[in-house]
């Protein structure tokens, strides 16, 4: 099964990022073909993508999740910043959660660190702390909406409270992923 572990965010936060998108697409003068947008129902921050695990290894993942968790106190970070991963034409389009937040950063690293202490490959890329709006299909529409989040950089759209770590497996299907909690631990 395909797992990671997350931080969920409230239904406040995702008709903001459902208006955002919309207002987005509309300003960018793209087909709405030319990106796959996300669906706000689905939208998380991902702290930790393991990708395929053995079903036998889903209890220690969960437990090392609790772990975490219970070691931190929950917190607040802000949701806001438009920006992009791909270079002069965005591959994927982004806003912003928790960048400058310490207390982020720490949970992430205390994550990756218990489950590299358990075996399972560190991350090689630095952590940065977003929410997906969409993935770029044509350079045409990147390079509009690359230039597009530049508008949308110092946007301030939310504060998200962290106060659980979610463990999710992710069915891959036509018609989008599908996110099932497969545990939920509160931080302290």
């Amino acid at each position: 099964m395909r797992v990671f572990i997350a931080i969920d965010i409230d239904e406040a936060i995702r008709k903001a990022l459902a208006n955002l998108q919309s207002e987005i697409l509309a300003k960018a003068d793209i087909r709405k073909s030319d990106a796959k947008w996300v669906n706000p129902l689905t939208m998380h921050l991902t702290l930790k993508f393991l990708g395929e695990i053995k079903d036998k290894l889903l209890v220690e993942v969960c437990e090392i999740a609790r772990d975490v968790a219970t070691r931190r106190k929950s917190f607040d970070i802000d949701i806001g910043g438009v920006g992009h991963f791909g270079g002069k034409s965005a591959r994927v389009l982004w806003v912003g959660a928790g960048q400058d937040s310490e207390n982020l950063l720490q949970l992430q690293a205390d994550l990756e660190q218990a489950l590299a202490s358990a075996g399972w490959p560190p991350e090689t890329r630095k952590f940065a702390g977003h929410l997906t709006l969409c993935r770029v299909r044509n350079s045409r529409a990147g390079l509009k909406l690359a230039n597009l989040a530049e508008e949308y950089k110092d946007l301030k759209l939310a504060v998200a409270s962290v106060d659980s770590l979610c463990v999710y497996q992710s069915e891959l299907r036509p018609e989008g992923p599908v996110y099932t909690v497969l545990g939920n631990y509160s931080l302290k």
